[in-house]
């Protein structure tokens, strides 16, 4: 399943990857448990700047995929491969160091501080990036102003950035701050998970919009998991999950 390949020019704040910019090889990783679940994708690539929807029912292994391709659990087989890193290589730390540097992550339930305001949630990430802060303090010194863009490129209110607390957003609103703290730094790679599952359509519309028009600004790639079909055209690839991985579950005796 392939949708229309984008032509958008590369903007010259783009940073260019020789091959792919994610593989995996032989990846096998079990959850333990009386009904262990196991997911195994003997070969994955996503290249630079691609747009991937990978598609699947709940339960079938959407999450258990974006965790290890972003270093949140370890393949205990195999290897995953991420900007030219190997991430079974490194300890615990490092891979949080590492994905904070390189991955924006949008959660399927946002993960926001809830009692933070709009800006402590966006800037969150360049607390733990020496990188994504200087990149986000290019244009004007101030990461704020960078955070401040996003917000209104995303269509949040300007009027909420400073005072608002998280549990106060609507959950449309959370969604554009926890998109806002993913692009922040322009990391390589952006992973979303279900991120317009609650939206109905002119809003998922408008979102993926905004989302598309950052992604060109940074030169990123994104994997975006959803159970919904019909986002394919807007991506450069869709695929379901079922046809490059395994997936089973161990029933108890």
């Amino acid at each position: 399943m392939t949708g229309p390949a984008h032509t958008e020019a590369a903007t010259p704040e783009t940073r260019p990857a020789a091959g792919p910019v994610v593989s995996f090889a032989d990846v096998r990783f079990t959850w333990p448990g009386a009904q262990a679940f196991t997911l195994s994708v003997p070969e994955f690539k996503l290249g630079p700047r691609e747009r991937l929807l990978l598609l699947g029912p709940s339960g079938s292994g959407k999450s258990t995929f974006l965790s290890l391709l972003s270093g949140i659990v370890v393949a205990q087989d195999g290897e995953v491969e991420v900007m030219g890193t190997r991430l079974g290589k490194l300890g615990g730390a490092s891979r949080d160091r590492f994905r904070v540097e390189h991955m924006g992550i949008i959660f399927q339930m946002f993960n926001l501080l809830p009692y933070g305001s709009v800006l402590d949630n966006v800037l969150l990430p360049l607390s733990f990036s020496p990188g994504r802060r200087a990149r986000a303090s290019a244009p004007t010194g101030n990461p704020e102003d960078e955070a401040r863009r996003l917000l209104a490129a995303l269509g949040l209110e300007p009027s909420l950035a400073d005072g608002a607390s998280a549990a106060s957003l609507s959950t449309g609103q959370q969604q554009r701050v926890a998109a806002a703290r993913a692009l922040i730094g322009r990391p390589e790679i952006i992973v979303a998970d279900e991120p317009t599952s609650s939206l109905d359509r002119d809003r998922q519309t408008q979102f993926l919009d905004l989302l598309s028009a950052e992604l060109n600004a940074a030169g990123a790639s994104l994997v975006m998991v959803s159970h919904d079909e019909s986002l394919a055209p807007r991506f450069d690839r869709a695929a379901r999950l079922a046809d490059i991985s395994l997936a089973s579950r161990e029933e108890p005796a």
